[in-house]
């Protein structure tokens, strides 16, 4: 295995898991700041009046985007065993 290959599969190893994050945090960043706007306006300092929210809406996004999560793992796995292949020759 030579240096390109292993910073090819560090650099989609890197990629996919931004890819599978990026859906649950862009969710918690919007959700956060919406909550933190009516925080403000209303003047409500309650800790848990953030989480909740955050919590509920990220976990609602985890299971809506779970198939296309469990197809890019998938992927990525077949691409990773293919790679282990050709070295092990």
């Amino acid at each position: 295995m030579e240096v390109q290959d292993v910073l090819m599969i560090g650099r989609e190893v890197l990629l996919v898991a931004l890819l599978l994050s990026l859906p649950a945090v862009g969710v918690s960043l919007v959700v956060g700041v919406c909550v933190s706007v009516l925080q403000a306006a209303t003047s409500i300092q309650e800790q848990t009046l953030s989480f909740v929210p955050r919590i509920i809406a990220v976990a609602l996004v985890l299971m809506v985007t779970l198939p296309w999560s469990l197809r890019v793992l998938t992927d990525f796995s077949t691409r990773m065993f293919g790679h282990l292949m050709e070295v092990s020759r």
